[in-house]
């Protein structure tokens, strides 16, 4: 199994595909990835030498081109804490857990919101 960025790659699916495991690799740069270092796209990851993994692994982490995983996590969150201390409306949103791209939240929005608590019919309270 081969392991990238901390991330294990899955066996059986095709390089370009398991490379978007990896959180800030999508399925552009997966396959930009691929190509740069000639690795043919019905390749799967189980067939990559020991060799390819250490291309991967180099081109991945050389020279700061692509963010990846921790890195890339310690600034989004950042970037969201800017938000809140600044108090913009943005910021509104994340502190309350609602959308902040303009979705309705009248209904759906079951994501952000947290799922629906409904009161329970013909429960009765006892009062003394």
């Amino acid at each position: 199994m081969a392991r990238i960025a901390g991330v294990d790659l899955p066996k059986n699916k095709k390089t370009h595909i398991a490379l978007t495991y990896i959180h800030g690799i999508g399925m552009t740069t997966g396959r930009k990835i691929c190509e740069k270092l000639n690795i043919p796209e019905a390749m799967r990851v189980h067939e990559l030498t020991e060799d390819d993994v250490a291309r991967i692994r180099e081109e991945i982490e050389k020279s700061g081109e692509y963010q990846v995983e921790g890195d890339l996590r310690r600034v989004e969150g950042l970037n969201i804490k800017r938000l809140i201390e600044i108090n913009c409306y943005r910021g509104q949103r994340h502190r309350k857990g609602l959308p902040t791209r303009g979705q309705r939240t009248k209904t759906n929005a079951r994501t952000r919101r947290g799922r629906k608590r409904l009161a329970v019919a013909g429960k009765k309270t006892t009062s003394k």
